[in-house]
């Protein structure tokens, strides 16, 4: 026998698996799935464990087992300037010391190093996948927000979302925790029928892989006029519509429009909120912060809260004096951070 062959032999076998599992992101503390093949089942008791995969029914977004169901939890900033909190670490954190069960990933297009305006598309993408992977991993539900600001009308972009998203739906057809966010926040003066013909070519797009996808699309005006797409919804089914609100600037006449809405059975995602002024900034709100969360779950209508960051800015969850990326103490987190996370562990 030649046993020196035989080592020689066994250390490329060894070599090749360890290369072939590298590619597939199957080695420990590694993204899972890089090369899209089916997701491993979500771990026991986790949210995409007990809930499954999500549908619209009656208006509501509903579980696998017919029973309404609401998503909460953070978007990300935009994830070509804050990188560094799309980490499985952090992701657990919020599902363990947050109570959250969804994380939304903020792909800004047309701002500075957006994924149309310069920015490296491929590590972008891997951004992407590298969030949904972590959020797969540790069973969580996961938006990916296709962040429409600068832009202003989606059709911009058409081309790009559109390869974007086929690309997407074809990695993630047999998750059963994806959802797709097809243009963030289409503004100034941007009409809902135009909203409206960009979305019947990106939804026949994404349906094509996954036919039964959850898909949510923006409203004019940044995301506050969904009384137009009540009166003049779009022909699909799974669809939600959202909703943004600033705590400190959206007040009654925006909660009435909302309630508007849900009487006339318009499904709505409140995809994105602040606790303080649309820019961002300016003071908390929390008496009015609390209204609107109180309003979104008496009728179970899901939220992501913006922003995981340590911007300098008044929406930054985390204080902008830490560099840790995850596993915030109390007093690593901004006056926002400390009272959304206490939110979270209530419910």
């Amino acid at each position: 026998m030649n046993i020196s062959g035989n080592k020689k032999q066994k250390g490329f076998l060894i070599g090749l698996l360890f290369l072939i599992l590298t590619a597939c992101g199957l080695l420990p503390g590694m993204p899972a799935n890089a090369l899209g093949a089916p997701p491993q089942p979500a771990p026991d008791s986790t949210p995409v464990a007990l809930h499954g995969r999500l549908k619209v029914e009656n208006a509501r977004l509903t579980d696998c087992h017919g029973e309404p169901f609401q998503l909460y939890g953070m978007s990300t900033h935009g994830i070509a300037w804050f990188p560094q909190y799309v980490n499985q670490d952090a992701f657990c954190t919020l599902r363990d010391d947050w109570n959250t069960n969804c994380i939304r990933l903020a792909l800004y297009t047309d701002e500075y190093n957006g994924y149309c305006s310069g920015g490296n598309q491929k590590e972008l993408k891997e951004l992407v996948k590298n969030g949904v992977d972590y959020a797969t991993g540790l069973g969580m539900y996961v938006i990916i927000d296709w962040h429409v600001l600068n832009d202003r009308d989606p059709n911009v972009h058409k081309t790009e979302a559109l390869e974007f998203f086929k690309e997407m739906s074809a990695l993630y057809k047999d998750h059963d925790n994806v959802l797709y966010e097809i243009c963030n926040e289409p503004n100034s003066g941007v009409s809902w029928d135009s909203i409206k013909s960009y979305a019947r070519e990106v939804i026949p797009a994404i349906r094509a892989n996954d036919k039964d996808a959850v898909i949510l699309v923006g409203t004019p005006t940044w995301s506050q006029d969904i009384d137009q797409a009540a009166a003049s919804p779009l022909e699909y089914d799974n669809l939600l519509y959202t909703l943004h609100f600033y705590a400190n600037t959206h007040t009654d006449w925006l909660r009435k429009r909302l309630e508007s809405c849900i009487a006339q059975g318009l499904p709505v995602f409140v995809s994105e909120f602040g606790t303080c002024d649309a820019s961002g900034n300016g003071g908390n709100n929390f008496d009015q912060t609390s209204q609107w969360l109180d309003l979104l779950d008496r009728n179970q209508i899901s939220y992501c809260c913006w922003s995981l960051a340590n911007k300098a800015e008044t929406s930054s969850v985390i204080d902008p004096s830490c560099n840790k990326t995850s596993r915030w103490e109390a007093e690593e987190l901004s006056e926002t951070g400390r009272w959304i996370r206490e939110y979270f562990l209530r419910k």
